[in-house]
């Protein structure tokens, strides 16, 4: 029965820019799309990646060769919509088996009209990627022809933070889900209540839940505010969102010099991923665009103490500089910038894999304490 399954799946193609092909079978929408291909490492967490707004513009390839096997599990989601353009798996579960299971992975990405493909050999080109770097491709549904190639050559990215960014401002409900109440259950005991801003550049649900649980209230800053806007909130703190794309795109360049006037006000903040890309952008850094990029699971080394850290990442772009705070195991990049009151770091502290970091929130936290001391 399983393979009378598997035989009815509706063929389709990967074409990679450079002409490669890959053969295999399509699933969730079907249809034609268009991005860039990019590899996540994470062996789970695939409702985190699918919903994670980082992956704005692009076709998501995981490593790990069996997804799906626990479903679709809402109240795992990052955001209630899926910013990725296309999906690549080597085996799809279509028998999912968990007690929190909704539905399978194949009827969400229907509803979200997702195009997939699985059945082809994530490793080859994973490998074809790391060798060549990053590059553009299609999912079709018939046989690629050289206006296909054409059409995903020409793809550039562009315009990412405004299309995720939560426009306008508006209140963060304080509710975490269940099972991240009871990872921060040390904290709900001891609550802070700190008036947080989040500067929301495609923002994922793990960093309010995260805060939230310390006892932070949080009201959400989309791209179109003004510093007036946020000063008027009074907050105690500031959080820099993640986010997806080149942080030194044009449209960004607004949100740059806010961030410029945010640090003259001596505000703590805390910036994660893009949030990190543009206070360092504020601060004079130079931004290069890595080869394959960071995006699933990553080794860190915090400098000042040797220790090392299993982190969350999901980024394309690196800072450029010798004062890291972090760096990269693997490739030394710079993975965190210290500025005193404010700070930030390269991967992602909240959900979605590794929780080794979570205790940077309670950094944000302690150094609001210290700012208000000083000032009384």
């Amino acid at each position: 029965m399983e393979q009378q399954k598997k035989e009815k799946k509706q063929k389709a193609y990967l074409l990679l820019e450079n002409g490669t092909v890959f053969e295999g079978q399509a699933f969730g929408a079907i249809g034609e799309i268009t991005g860039e291909i990019v590899f996540t490492t994470g062996m789970g967490s695939y409702l985190e990646t699918l919903t994670d707004p980082n992956f704005y513009g692009q076709i998501i390839c995981q490593t790990f060769p069996l997804i799906g096997n626990y479903g679709t599990i809402e109240a795992d989601f990052e955001r209630d919509t899926i910013s990725a353009k296309g999906y690549i798996v080597k085996h799809l579960c279509e028998n999912p088996s968990n007690f929190r299971c909704q539905y399978g992975l194949d009827e969400f990405l229907k509803k979200q009209n997702i195009v997939g493909i699985c059945g082809i050999d994530t490793r080859m080109l994973t490998k074809i990627i790391r060798d060549a770097g990053v590059m553009n491709g299609k999912i079709i549904t018939k046989p690629p022809t050289d206006a296909d190639k054409k059409e995903a050559k020409s793809y550039v990215l562009a315009n990412a933070v405004p299309s995720v960014s939560k426009l306008g401002i508006s209140d963060i409900p304080s509710v975490v889900e269940p099972l991240a109440l009871k990872m921060e259950q040390k904290h709900i005991d001891n609550p802070v209540n700190y008036r947080i801003a989040l500067l929301d550049f495609g923002s994922k649900a793990g960093l309010a839940n995260a805060l939230i649980a310390r006892g932070c209230s949080i009201k959400s800053f989309g791209v179109d505010v003004k510093l007036e806007d946020i000063l008027a909130y009074n907050p105690d703190g500031i959080m820099l969102s993640n986010g997806p794309g080149d942080p030194s795109e044009k449209c960004n360049l607004p949100i740059v010099e806010l961030i410029k006037k945010l640090f003259e006000t001596n505000i703590p903040m805390f910036g994660v991923c893009l949030g990190h890309q543009l206070m360092a952008l504020a601060k004079g850094y130079k931004i290069k665009k890595l080869k394959f990029g960071h995006r699933g699971c990553q080794s860190v080394k915090e400098v000042t103490t040797g220790k090392l850290y299993l982190t969350n990442q999901n980024h394309g772009y690196t800072v450029v500089t010798d004062k890291s705070s972090f760096i990269n195991v693997n490739d030394s990049t710079c993975e965190g910038l210290d500025y005193g009151v404010s700070f930030s770091v390269q991967f992602q502290p909240a959900r979605g894999g590794s929780l080794d970091t979570t205790y940077l929130f309670d950094r944000f936290l302690d150094r609001i304490s210290i700012h208000k001391e000083a000032k009384n």
